[in-house]
């Protein structure tokens, strides 16, 4: 495990996490192997996140003055959604995520959410398998939909008897 300092987002931290957005992009085009997801600048999408959420709403984890993860929260009533959560690649498997996880986590009981979800795409199985260990264990949603662009994509799970792609 690395030792870090989970802290508020701070406006200095902004070209470093630009970066880690980039990585997220880029783990996405990979894993759906389709290298236009995110456009040609990926890191601009940051910067309307930030817009979006707000500073307040968003922790770094950062050591030795690098940040090395960050975790957001979409705050919508008297629910949030935990959104993004990104570990820069060099980095995964330390315990980051889960100090990014469990920040957001209090912070939600702290201000009162009825539900704190998080929506990891289908195909990014590390992530259901990380978000599942870290008591995410209840489905509030299931997206489906019908693809007419010809995309690639692999059998299963099955849900309810029925099988489907992802």
């Amino acid at each position: 495990m690395v030792e870090v300092e989970i802290r508020q987002y701070l406006q200095s931290d902004r070209e470093q996490c630009r970066g880690l957005w980039r990585e997220l992009t880029e783990w996405h085009r990979e894993i759906y192997q389709e290298p236009t997801i995110g456009g040609e600048n990926p890191e601009d999408a940051f910067d309307e996140h930030l817009t979006k959420i707000g500073p307040d709403n968003l922790w770094v984890a950062v050591h030795k003055s690098k940040v090395l993860g960050l975790v957001g929260l979409i705050v919508k009533e008297n629910e949030a959604e935990v959104e993004p959560v990104i570990v820069s690649g060099s980095h995964r498997g330390k315990g980051i995520g889960r100090q990014l996880v469990a920040t957001v986590i209090t912070v939600a009981k702290q201000r009162g959410f009825r539900f704190l979800n998080v929506r990891p795409v289908a195909r990014n199985q590390a992530a259901i398998h990380f978000f599942y260990n870290q008591g995410f264990r209840t489905l509030g949603h299931i997206q489906l939909f019908m693809d007419f662009s010809g995309s690639s994509w692999k059998q299963g799970p099955e849900i309810f008897g029925h099988n489907f792609n992802y």
